[in-house]
């Protein structure tokens, strides 16, 4: 359990859909190698994914599926018992506090999709994984990429590892409310290049969230969000963050490794600049862009 049960969850930022079951949920890109490479540049994306998955991949043909019913997400205990509701509480956390250590925040949407969902960046499938989009400023989560991180790529299953991807797409937000986010496009690939720099930024703020997340009382009913985390809890959020650093994905897919390639950083990285959040609890220890030691 990791939510109070107590805590109210906040759904009025929240939408869900359910989109058109396309031919399956492969690699929308091709297969083998170069799908999977794309699916991991598309992982965690904080720009338009359209411009990652080509737009005449991306179907949304066939039978429509429900969306959610976020009706059922009330309180912390339906967090802690639907992974849907546990991505909304996550959500209302992160802009609990980052309300309060951002002067002027501004809650972003949230969008709860499955299949496929049409945003202001372009239409977008599953295989994309969880985004952000600056054009509608609305993170977008097919609750289905929890499985794929743990039984593809190796990641706990454990709570703070889902909440950490939460966490990270509202990272990009705040890097979107401070104009930074675009200078992800101004040197996409290498591994000192924007697109790593972004991403281990977003890494950095989700650990400022965890630093916060369980001492921050939520004001309409005066209890903390989530209970005291434990060392199981920061290792199942650095898993995660390991388990898509790039020579990881990389080795696995092709067997080697190549830093010239990398949008997101290494498993190594991804963990320091976590823990580097959490431990200091500031986002002004998160400006990636001014160090030479990415780690």
């Amino acid at each position: 359990m990791t939510f109070s049960e107590g805590m109210q969850i906040d759904t009025s930022t929240t939408s869900s859909s359910g989109g058109g079951r396309g031919p399956g949920r492969g690699i929308a890109v091709g297969g083998g190698i170069g799908g999977l490479l794309i699916f991991v540049v598309a992982m965690f994306l904080g720009v338009d994914p359209s411009s990652v998955v080509p737009q005449q991949q991306i179907g949304t043909e066939g039978v429509e599926t429900p969306g959610f019913d976020l009706s059922q997400c009330r309180t912390g205990a339906d967090a802690n018992a639907i992974v849907q509701c546990r991505v909304v509480a996550t959500g209302n956390s992160v802009d609990a506090i980052f309300g309060q250590l951002v002067q002027g925040y501004q809650r972003p949407r949230m969008e709860i999709f499955t299949n496929s969902v049409d945003t202001a960046c372009g239409a977008a499938t599953s295989d994309v994984g969880p985004f952000y989009c600056p054009g509608d400023q609305t993170a977008y989560f097919d609750t289905g990429f929890f499985d794929i991180l743990r039984d593809r790529f190796g990641s706990s299953g454990g709570p703070l590892a889902q909440e950490y991807v939460v966490a990270h797409e509202y990272g990009h937000h705040l890097q979107d409310l401070q104009g930074s986010l675009a200078r992800a496009q101004q040197d996409p690939e290498g591994a000192t290049g924007g697109g790593v720099r972004t991403e281990l930024q977003a890494d950095c703020y989700a650990g400022v969230w965890a630093h916060y997340a369980s001492i921050t009382k939520q004001e309409s009913t005066g209890v903390t969000f989530l209970e005291p985390l434990s060392d199981k809890d920061i290792a199942d959020a650095l898993s995660a963050a390991a388990s898509v650093g790039d020579d990881r994905i990389q080795e696995a897919a092709t067997g080697r490794v190549n830093p010239e390639a990398w949008t997101h950083g290494s498993a190594a990285q991804r963990q320091k600049w976590f823990t580097e959040g959490y431990r200091t609890g500031e986002l002004n220890a998160c400006d990636t862009f001014a160090t030479n030691n990415l780690g």
